[in-house]
């Protein structure tokens, strides 16, 4: 009585090979999945965007260090370390990726002056060309009132 129930479950079980395996490697890859999505692929984004962080620092970022110190860069070294003002006439060399936070960026020089063709121009100079048309722009402006 036992050995013919036996035979007819191992019978009804073998056409089914895979079943079995399939069963028990499926959990595995749903949990890796999850996880994938979860805390794999979140943590790769926030080391792509600090890493671009740490290359954007530049000359007067004021940034909070790994240790919690808050400073100015007040010189970028090279590409692993950067100077860093903590005090007034208080400077510290650290390394780029010790940088935990970037607090304030500052606005990159912008070409505009360029544009005018007064980039190469001394800031002496550009106040008498500046004088020079404010006194032409009085004398334009004392024509007129003459002619009317």
């Amino acid at each position: 009585m036992f050995i013919s129930t036996a035979m007819a479950q191992t019978a009804a079980g073998g056409a089914g090979g895979l079943g079995p395996i399939f069963e028990g490697i499926l959990p595995l890859i749903l949990i890796f999945v999850v996880f994938y999505f979860l805390l794999i692929r979140p943590q790769q984004k926030k080391m792509k965007t600090h890493k671009e962080m740490l290359l954007a620092a530049r000359r007067g970022d004021k940034i909070v260090t790994g240790g919690g110190i808050i400073g100015t860069i007040t010189k970028v070294d090279d590409e692993q370390q950067v100077t860093v003002e903590i005090a007034k006439d208080v400077k510290v060399k650290i390394r780029r990726d010790s940088i935990s936070q970037v607090l304030s960026k500052t606005e990159p020089v912008s070409n505009d002056n360029k544009a005018d063709g007064d980039a190469d121009e001394k800031p002496a100079a550009k106040v008498k060309r500046a004088r020079k048309t404010k006194k032409a722009d009085k004398a334009d402006k004392a024509d007129k009132a003459d002619k009317e």
